[in-house]
């Protein structure tokens, strides 16, 4: 009894080894996920570098204050944070931003203007997880520092098209959103509100896609507005920058705040990207540091939530490092995009694993494939093969799992007159080619 009863305890400790699970919202990258990923990730660094952006990256820990000064107290509860040994208060990075601050902050002195960077750094928040959200996420990060001029806007917003674009996005897939605060906020002043209410009308606005009109001119009335200029703030996001301006053509100060956005966005159609954006006077985004230009990217369906996000904060940089410098940027998270390039079919298949695979007909043939091997591995081709004798035939089943483009057979009676047998794994066609030629890269000699 006693024997059996530990068998059970033991059965026991090994089925709940086995049943851990990774934690909620974390994801585990299999071959597939993880090809996936590094389409993406190359895509980005592609465009990154033919708009002439340089990458940089962070640490992924940091101290705590880093974003409780960026975004208050209140955002300890979305944070991965605790006490090291150390006793510091320290938190896994949630966002790149503060980060990007500090390390332009230490060196600003000695960094030619503008700035251009990019980064894809890993984030974490404390968040429910959904479709496209989860509680860890990579993000491409660009931006550019130390330029006003609204080229800098139009250069940004053309990067985060082109980011996508590269994926096999186009215009028939996603739309840019495209605002300004300083307009609306100019809007807002041309209706009677308040400056001191702007911030809360932003805020309110910002729901306006997830809670709908109807309670977003209910929390509008509850701060103080009425009901012709609740109505009339809700009646924006239609509205054209030609709309906007006949609408208030008797405010001087809504003309000069549009100018700015004109000329970005007449900058993105003399680009080619004309069909790609789309004013949206109601777009201001939640964040509180943005100071001008806004814009998102979403699919066009309206399926998922925002693909990508971003816009000019002029003031951060001065908040956060003590460097007085403009700038704007984008993220752009990885979680949102897989799943819309799954939902269009733009996941691309993936290449061979193995190029060649290398099969022996008896061992007195593994030291010349291991020659072999080594001399192909050497030209950067992707080789494998079995690692302990097998028949033929469980070889050629090894070389089909492995996805090999083509199989090189090394037998007896071959390798006594110099060549290999190399099969085509799609088309089955074989033909001689002298092992000599394989070994100096001239793959399509025949012995």
């Amino acid at each position: 009894m006693r024997s059996r009863r530990t068998s059970r305890r033991r059965t026991t400790s090994s089925a709940r080894t086995i049943e851990i699970q990774s934690l909620t919202g974390f994801r585990d990258f299999y071959p597939d996920e993880l090809a996936l990923r590094q389409h993406v990730f190359s895509a980005w660094r592609r465009v990154g570098a033919r708009y002439g952006f340089t990458e940089y990256d962070g640490p992924p820990l940091e101290p705590l204050e880093l974003y409780t000064k960026k975004s208050g107290d209140e955002i300890v509860g979305q944070l991965y944070h605790f006490t090291d040994k150390g006793g510091r208060e320290v938190a896994l990075r949630p966002e790149m931003t503060p980060t990007f601050a500090r390390m332009i902050a230490a060196r600003a002195g000695g960094l030619p203007k503008p700035i251009r960077w990019f980064s894809i750094p890993q984030l974490f928040r404390y968040e429910r997880p959904q479709r496209g959200r989860l509680r860890e996420h990579f993000q491409l990060n660009m931006d550019i520092v130390g330029e006003t001029d609204p080229l800098a806007d139009a250069e940004i917003i053309a990067a985060a098209i082109d980011a996508l674009r590269e994926l096999g996005l186009d215009h028939t897939h996603i739309v840019a959103r495209i605002s300004d605060r300083r307009l609306v906020s100019a809007i807002l002043s041309a209706l009677g509100v308040e400056a001191i209410d702007h911030a809360a009308v932003f805020g309110a606005l910002d729901k306006l896609e997830k809670e709908g009109p109807e309670k977003v001119g209910a929390t509008l009335r509850e701060r103080g507005l009425s009901d012709g200029a609740v109505d009339r703030i809700l009646a924006l996001g239609p509205l054209s920058l030609e709309g906007i301006a006949e609408t208030f053509a008797a405010d001087a100060g809504v003309a000069d705040a549009a100018a700015p956005l004109v000329e970005v966005i007449g900058h993105l159609e003399a680009s080619g990207f004309a069909d790609y954006v789309r004013f949206d006077a109601s777009l201001v985004r939640g964040l509180a540091y943005y100071t001008g230009t806004v814009f998102e990217i979403w699919e066009r369906s309206g399926e998922l939530r925002a693909v990508c996000g971003g816009g000019r904060y002029d003031d951060l940089l001065s908040a956060l490092g003590g460097v007085d410098l403009p700038a704007l940027g984008f993220g752009m998270g990885d979680v949102v995009l897989c799943e819309l390039l799954k939902d269009l079919d733009l996941v691309p298949p993936r290449s061979a694993r193995v190029e060649d695979f290398l099969i022996c007909v008896t061992e007195d043939e593994r030291a010349t494939a291991l020659a072999l091997a080594r001399a192909l591995r050497d030209r950067g081709r992707r080789v494998s093969y079995d690692l302990r004798a097998r028949a033929v035939g469980k070889q050629f089943k090894s070389a089909n799992q492995a996805g090999a483009a083509r199989a090189i057979v090394l037998g007896p009676e071959e390798s006594a007159r110099g060549v290999a047998s190399v099969r085509d794994m799609a088309s089955g066609d074989e033909r001689e080619v002298s092992i000599d030629a394989l070994m100096n890269g001239d793959n399509h000699g025949k012995g």
